[in-house]
């Protein structure tokens, strides 16, 4: 290792870090090694001063930024101190289900009003993290949802609000949803599925929570019944809740009235 004196002589020109994998015996190493070029002769001769392949990859970093600005050290220093990070909110999961639910012509059939994007949060929301309608509002502040969504809130009243107005607005949308989907098939399809399930209720404010035949084993609990009418694919079309006192075969015909009144299909099996 030359002497300060002989790196002046030979006139230094640079202290680098030298960082390099390589492979002995079909085993790979890192090597890392600071190191000084210089001149001897007008040809160009490199020193090792140390051997730093000990060192962790942030103490690298370190060394290699401070060789790299080691005139401006202090600026650094400054700098460092002047900067903060935090978590910013996700982007990924929203920028990817909004382009997929207009693709569908779920953003068409909700529209663009406030309620209508709060829907769609819901929707979008429970893809990313099943749960509750407040988990939706944690869940928002937690993504970029009011900025990929365009809205201003998102809180407990909002949402709330948002689905009293889908239930004014369920039998529009539906029919938006299903009408292009068979416009492009040439004709409806003519077999259905449909099934019905049953959900105890806590509480007695519920206006369509009746004392009934409960699945569940949840005795002295209200429930309601609620019934889903899919196509032959499983696509979604509609569906109902009703009291939690009615009988499973009497909610057929009200989902055989919608395929024939709302949506014109003629033959349903």
């Amino acid at each position: 290792m030359l002497d300060k004196e002989v790196y002046n002589l030979y006139n230094v020109v640079t202290i680098f870090i030298d960082d390099a994998l390589f492979t002995r015996q079909g085993n790979s190493y890192r090597r890392v090694l600071l190191r000084t070029s210089y001149r001897v002769n007008g040809q160009v001769r490199h020193d090792t001063l140390a051997n730093l392949s000990h060192c962790s990859d942030d103490e690298l970093q370190a060394l290699k930024l401070a060789l790299k600005h080691k005139g401006q050290l202090t600026q650094l220093g400054v700098l460092s101190e002047a900067v903060r990070t935090r978590q910013g909110l996700a982007v990924g999961a929203v920028w990817v289900l909004h382009p997929l639910a207009q693709q569908r012509g779920l953003v068409k059939a909700l529209g663009q009003s406030r309620p209508a994007k709060l829907a769609l949060w819901l929707v979008l929301a429970s893809v990313i993290a099943q749960g509750s309608r407040r988990s939706a509002v944690r869940l928002a502040h937690q993504q970029a949802a009011c900025d990929i969504l365009q809205l201003e809130t998102c809180n407990e009243d909002d949402v709330y609000q948002a689905l009293d107005w889908l239930e004014a607005h369920q039998p529009a949308i539906a029919e938006v949803l299903f009408t292009p989907r068979y416009t492009r098939a040439g004709q409806a399809p003519t077999l259905y599925l449909y099934d019905v399930t049953r959900s105890y209720w806590e509480g007695d404010q519920h206006e369509l929570g009746e004392y009934g035949s409960n699945r569940d084993g949840k005795k002295g609990k209200k429930q309601l019944v609620i019934g889903w009418l899919t196509d032959e694919q499983g696509w979604p079309i509609t569906g109902e809740v009703f009291a939690g006192n009615i009988q499973d075969p009497k909610t057929c015909k009200p989902q055989l009235a919608k395929l024939a009144q709302r949506f014109g299909v003629k033959q349903v099996t």
